[in-house]
Order: C-alpha cells, then structure tokens, then sequence
C-alpha cells in the first residue's frame, strides 16, 4: 500500500510516560520499525485518560495508519473521518485526508478518492508544515499514477523531492517517479535512475522501497526479452523479498519468475511459479499480475496438449481479464468524473460571480441619470450572453461526457456496462409482446498473437476492423457493445433462432475473408461464435449470456472459427 516502506530497527526501550513524547517517538517510527511502533502505541492506549483533546486526535491517527498497514481499512476510514471532521489541528487534518486517499483507492471507492484528490490539490498551497505537505504529495502521486494520470503523478514526485521533510531522504520521490516512468514507457534497463534509486534506498534502510525498483528492473528485463538478467535478479532479491512479506513483492516476484522461466522454456518451472502466485491470492482478487499468471498456466497446458486443464486456466484468465478491464475503466471514469465535477463548480462560482457583478451594476445605475440607461442596457444584455454562453458550454461538455460514459472508447459502439443495461430492458419489453431476440458471444480467435506480433496498434486495427464488420450485417435496432478485450455481444432485436444463426455465420464469414492490413502489414484473424436464443433460453439475461458463453467455448474447443447455439432439447448444434 502507499505508506512508504518498513525497515526493521533495534531500539532500546523507552520509559518515558509523557504521552506528547511517547507520541512523537511512534510517528518517528511508523515507517522504520513497526513491530516497535505498535508497541508505543499499546503503552500510549493506557494513557488515553490523561491525554489532552489534540493528543488524542494525534492518537486516533496513528492508530487508524497501523489498521490500514494490516489491511482493516474499515475501521481506520471511520478513525480518519472522525479526526477530520472534529480535530482542531490543519496539519494533522491533512495528514488524516492524504491517508484517506489511500484507503480510498485501495478499496476501489475512486470516485470518492477523486473528488478527495481535487480537494487536497486545491488545498495543496495553504499547507505549510514539511511533513504533512510530503504526505499529501506522496498520496497524491499514487493516487493518479495508479488512475493513468503519469505526468501528474511525475509532478507530485518532484514536488515531493524538493521539499524533503527532516527525518526523511529522496528514497519515497525517487520510487513514486521510477514508478510512474514505468508506467508510462520512459524506462529502460539502462536507465541509471534505477541504480540511483535503487542506492539511495539501501543508504536509507529502505529494504521494501529497494525491492520495489528491483521489481521494476526484473520488468523491464522481461519487457525487453532478457529473461536470464531478470531469473538472475529475481534470485538475488528473493531472501528479501520473503524477509519483508510484502504481498504485493511476493506476488510480483512470483509471477515474474514464472514468466522468465517460460521465456527461458522452462516450462515446469513456470507452472510452478504461476501456481504459487495463484496460492497466495484470496477468493474475489482481481490483479494484472494474477491475469498475467492465469495467462501463462493456460498457455503451458495448452501447449502440453492438456485441453482441459487449459480451458480451465483460460476461464480463470478471462475473469481476471475482464476484471482488470473493468477496474481500468473504473479509475478512468471516475477520474474523469471528479474533473467534470470540478469543472461545474468553477463554472457555478463564475456564474455568480457573474450574477453579483449584475446587482452591483443595477445599484450603480439607479443612481444616475436617463442618459445612461442606453449604456446600462448594452452592458446587462453583453452579462447576460456571457452566462448563456456559459451555461451553454456546461450542458454540451455535461451531454458529451454522458454519451462518452456509454460506449466504449477504441471502437465507439456501447461499453460492457451500458450494452448489458440496454440487453435487460430490450428484453423486458420482448417478454411482455412475446417477441424473439438473440444474443450473440464473438471472439476473436488467437487475438494475443496479433498483439504479440504485430503489436498493440496492429491490434487496435483489427478490433476497429472487426467492429465495422460486424455493423454492416446488424440493423439500426440490434444492440451491439464490446464486452472485454476482444470479446464482443450483439443482441438482434425481433429474431428467431434460426435467423440469428444466418447472420452470425455471415458475420464469422466475413470477418474470416476480410483482409486487415496497417502501413504494408497484414494479418488473418477469425472469430468463434455462440449464439443463445429466447426460444430455447427464455427472457432472463443472465441465462441468455450462460448459454451463449457456454456455446462460445464450445466453439473454442471445437477448434475455433465457427458458429455454435443452443437446441430446444439443450443440446447444441454447430453452424
């Protein structure tokens, strides 16, 4: 989580009974030594009593910070809410918010975290005190680093390194930016930032801090397709790694390991890896790094000609797939809300600043003679136009912003969310004139190899391409949205099974037959296709999209690039 690194230290123990000073000594320590800070804060608990009002706001932080690092992020966001709304310190208020934020985001509530990061921006230039002001930084550079937001986050590192408050060093700057360099492709393995880093942490006592730049490098070994630096590293930085039980470094390592050994053949190995990745996770996780793993298992089975034990990894892969989508997704959206909000209260403080100018100017008129009613009237109706046009621009960035929430952002037709909200209501209204509907599942077939071999824009192409085709036999009335990656749905409006079938093997035709080629490169792609009907699977969404995944991996099984659907006996049949 982003409460920098730990460092175990021995420290003598303390006597001290002061409560202020016990204080200081646990904030001192809270990112050093926490076995030690813990303890201070269970001798400071038996003092509460004597504590005075600050002292036990102070208090209530601190402990909220140690329920967050062992993930009770419930209890430590009501102890935060409570010092921000009741304590009567600006710093330690600040340094409550900057801790919210990371829980915020931790628990995937971004709108709320968003909203929170535009206050502390604003707020950002009447924060005084070093330390809280680090704090807010650091939170801040996480917090949009994390949404996609890298040149901010970079930003906010910098800003960090150059207030620098005593008792901390440039290890925390340093990592939030070889982070966000990362994030957005402006590191390599060269890069002698990492060894700075990766010194200035080690000079620190930094020992997780220092880990997470390895981690990085070992990426970028991967990235670069050197997976016998990256083993190397992994190895040495693996008793450390296990020493701190940081999950998140245990994960990553696991995970990277796995896919260095399958760069290296080592396809035992890799399985072993992955498996251990995949232990260390709890029941409902969603990650890029438990993807990636779910990924590799299918490929290794796969290509061990263990069908069902790939299908079984595939499934899971497409879980965390789609999960991991939706969450990006998520962060964007609701970053991209917060600013829209922001924007409406800049304008709503304009219009009334707008709307004050205008008494002032009434007041000022009444007071002067009729020669002047020519001026006031041409200076009210310029003030007028001036909020209308204001008013104007709101409600068209407002109807944008809401047609752009509804579909999906490469190809244009609806997103995951809208297209099963469209899907649910369509189908109410069929049920009740007992009209037929179906609903089609395509998938690109080995789409990863495109992307693999051609990279990221080839790919973009032929989603695009896929996409156009697919309109071209779809009416005006067909539902029709990207649900993850390269799975798409179509619900055909007012169509009986047999018909569904006739178009979406004309749609598996074309997209089969079509040549798709980018700046002299060309590639062949074909889809899998299942198909559900309301004939066979009644009106219930949720049923319809069982059957027709149910008749998409069908289809993948079958050796790909058909057509399969539903029967009215519940057997399927292939088109």
């Amino acid at each position: 989580m982003a409460m920098g690194s730990l460092v175990p230290h021995c420290h003598a123990t303390t006597s001290a009974s002061d409560p202020a000073i016990l204080l200081d000594q646990a904030e001192s320590l809270q990112r050093k030594d926490h076995s030690r800070f813990v303890q201070i804060l269970a001798q400071i608990h038996n003092e509460v009593p004597h504590l005075t009002p600050e002292e036990r706001w102070r208090f209530s932080y601190l402990d909220a910070w140690k329920n967050a690092f062992e993930g009770n992020y419930s209890k430590s966001e009501t102890q935060l809410h409570k010092v921000i709304d009741h304590a009567d310190s600006a710093i330690l208020v600040a340094k409550a918010s900057a801790l919210l934020l990371t829980n915020l985001g931790i628990n995937r509530r971004y709108e709320e975290a968003f909203t929170l990061a535009n206050r502390l921006t604003a707020e950002l230039p009447q924060i005084r005190d070093p330390g809280a002001r680090y704090l807010v930084l650091m939170n801040l550079s996480q917090m949009l680093d994390f949404s996609g937001q890298t040149d901010l986050a970079l930003k906010y590192a910098r800003m960090m390194e150059d207030s620098i408050p005593p008792g901390e060093t440039r290890c925390l700057p340093l990592n939030l930016q070889i982070a966000a360099l990362y994030n957005s492709k402006q590191l390599t393995s060269a890069d002698p930032k990492l060894q700075q880093t990766v010194d200035v942490c080690t000079a620190a006592q930094r020992p997780v801090a220092t880990n997470s730049t390895w981690l990085v490098l070992s990426s970028l070994y991967l990235d670069e397709n050197q997976p016998r630096k990256a083993m190397e590293l992994l190895d040495r930085i693996g008793p450390s790694v296990r020493t701190n039980q940081y999950h998140d470094h245990m994960l990553s390592a696991q995970v990277e390991r796995a896919q260095a050994h399958a760069k290296l053949g080592n396809d035992n190995e890799a399985r072993k890896a992955a498996l251990s990745a995949v232990a260390m996770s709890r029941p409902g996780d969603i990650s890029e790094w438990l993807m990636v793993a779910y990924q590799l298992l299918y490929q290794i089975e796969k290509k061990q000609g263990h069908s069902a034990a790939a299908l079984a990894y595939y499934e899971h892969y497409v879980v965390q797939d789609k999960g991991y989508l939706n969450d990006v997704s998520a962060r964007a959206l609701a970053y991209q809300v917060a600013q829209q909000h922001m924007l409406v209260q800049r304008l709503e403080t304009e219009k009334l600043s707008k709307q004050n100018n205008i008494l002032r100017l009434q007041q000022a008129l009444d007071t002067k003679a009729v020669e002047t009613s020519r001026l006031y009237i041409t200076l009210l109706l310029v003030i007028l136009a001036s909020i209308v046009l204001w008013l104007f621009r709101l409600k068209r960035s407002q109807l944008r912003f809401m047609r752009l929430s509804h579909r999906d952002g490469l190809t244009g037709i609806l997103n995951h969310q809208h297209f099963i909200t469209e899907a649910g209501r369509v189908l109410r209204l069929l049920e009740k004139k007992l009209g037929h509907a179906c609903l089609i599942s395509i998938d690109l077939d080995h789409f990863k190899r495109v992307n693999d071999t051609y990279g990221h824009a080839m790919g973009d192409v032929v989603l695009k391409l896929a996409v156009a085709i697919c309109q071209q036999h779809l009416r005006p009335s067909d539902l029709f949205g990207r649900l993850g990656g390269e799975e798409f749905g179509i619900l055909l409006h007012d169509c009986s099974r047999k018909q569904g079938l006739d178009i979406a093997n004309r749609i598996r035709i074309a997209i089969g037959t079509t040549p798709m080629e980018q700046d002299g490169s060309g590639v062949s792609i074909s889809a899998s296709v299942g198909l559900a009907s309301t004939d066979t699977s009644g009106y219930e969404l949720q049923r319809l999209c069982k059957e027709a995944d149910s008749a998409l991996y069908r289809a993948k099984r079958a050796g790909r690039n058909r057509v399969i659907a539903d029967t009215e006996d519940g057997n399927l049949v292939e088109a």
